[in-house]
């Protein structure tokens, strides 16, 4: 007996239309007033960004003219800053900045690591997604809301709490006793190192979180079929296929906190003097120091010496960039060797 195909219900979309008899049948034509707009608006946006970087640049320099006439390269070390006397260095800005964004990657990278990893591998699914957007909720709060909390709450806690029992403990040390010292009021570049790694938690875990889930869920089964465990599946298998990913959640976090202002501005105590390198020593950030004197800096050296700063920070986040961009094409590099 012949065999039967089974029937299938009768679907007037699914079945081709035939056109009449003698006809070509119709092909949509392609429109080339459309495609060549759409090029024209692509290409103009992607000049428009070129225009404006190149903007930005140039009115910076302009500005921090005077400033770059008078002192050069020599404004990054020189540490004197005295409006009264009109003289200026940036070196204690540039150090602030570098040192509280530096706090802040050592401190959130591995807690938004650990994270994302309890989101994607350990955590119960009815705790998941309520978590995930606890996370995220993070980077919605206002950074002078963080400032205010860390002004009124967090520094009373760190000098009590840690400061003081630090300076008691290590009172005698030689070299560790400098690290610690200071006013025990809890302001200065630790203060505001753990606030910016507050903010930035959020932006490297769900970044981390995005990439991890991404991982085939072929490769993750086969590494636990063959028996690894799940630290050994997400530094073989996980970190291995999404380490461009990390890596760029990682320089979003540093870039966030290179040009966070208001919440460095409450917590780091604005002062304009390098008298040690103690982590509760107040100090002062690029971006503060734009932030509380930009608008009554007269016209002159002291106007073009804050624009020269933000032309370092501008600088700053463009190596800093530069670096991510060369590391992730040698990581590039590395796979196709490899394969």
């Amino acid at each position: 007996m012949a065999a039967t195909l089974p029937a299938t219900p009768y679907d007037p979309e699914a079945m081709p239309r035939s056109t009449p008899q003698g006809e070509p049948p119709v092909v949509r034509k392609a429109n080339p007033l459309a495609d060549t707009l759409f090029a024209t608006l692509s290409y103009g946006a992607a000049i428009l960004t070129l225009l404006l970087l190149a903007g930005i640049i140039g009115s910076l320099v302009v500005g921090a003219w005077p400033a770059i006439r008078e002192y050069g390269l020599s404004f990054l070390w020189r540490s004197e800053w005295d409006p009264v006397q009109d003289r200026y260095g940036g070196l204690v800005m540039i150090y602030g900045t570098l040192a509280t964004s530096l706090i802040a990657l050592v401190i959130a990278v591995p807690v938004s690591f650990g994270i994302a990893l309890f989101l994607t591998e350990l955590s119960p699914g009815w705790l998941r997604r309520p978590l995930g957007i606890a996370v995220e909720l993070l980077a919605a709060v206002p950074s002078i809301v963080y400032g205010m909390w860390g002004l009124l709450v967090f520094s009373p806690v760190l000098s009590t709490y840690v400061q003081q029992p630090l300076q008691r403990l290590l009172a005698d040390v030689p070299v560790l006793r400098d690290l610690v010292s200071g006013a025990p009021v809890g302001i200065g570049i630790l203060s505001a190192g753990i606030i910016l790694a507050i903010m930035i938690i959020p932006f490297i875990a769900a970044v981390m979180r995005d990439v991890f889930e991404v991982t085939p869920a072929m490769l993750k089964e086969s590494a636990y079929g063959l028996g690894s465990t799940t630290w050994e599946v997400v530094f073989k298998v996980v970190l291995p296929y999404t380490k461009a990913g990390v890596i760029g959640g990682i320089m979003l976090g540093l870039g966030r906190a290179l040009g966070e202002t208001m919440a460095v501005t409450f917590v780091i105590g604005n002062f304009n003097q390098l008298s040690s390198l103690s982590l509760f020593e107040a100090a002062n950030s690029i971006t503060s120091a734009l932030a509380n004197e930009f608008a009554e800096a007269g016209e002159g050296l002291h106007q073009a010496s804050l624009i020269y700063l933000g032309l370092v920070l501008f600088f700053i986040t463009f190596v800093v960039l530069s670096l991510s961009k060369v590391l992730l094409l040698q990581l590039q590099k590395g796979e196709g060797k490899r394969s």
